[in-house]
């Protein structure tokens, strides 16, 4: 559920972090494809988001990031195979 400030505030006795100086949250979704990863991770971008790293092809695995306008920190992935056994 995603919540202004305000309303955010009703449901902790909590402050609200400032999250250019701290994490708050990590939050990862997984999407069907590689496609999706950077579709995805654009619109972020196109609607006020940053970055700050690139995306990361492990074979088994694709992900990229983004930090939404609110500084909440965001891993889009997409699985393709299990990872490798270590």
């Amino acid at each position: 559920m995603l919540l202004t400030h305000s309303k955010f505030r009703q449901f902790t006795p909590k402050a609200v972090c400032d999250t250019s100086q701290a994490v708050e949250v990590l939050i990862s979704l997984s999407c069907a494809s590689h496609q999706e990863v950077d579709d995805l991770v654009a619109r972020a971008l196109a609607a006020g988001g940053s970055t700050y790293d690139q995306p990361e092809d492990l074979g088994f695995m694709y992900s990229h990031s983004f930090v939404d306008p609110d500084g909440h920190g965001w891993g889009v992935l997409h699985l393709s195979a299990m990872p490798p056994k270590a």
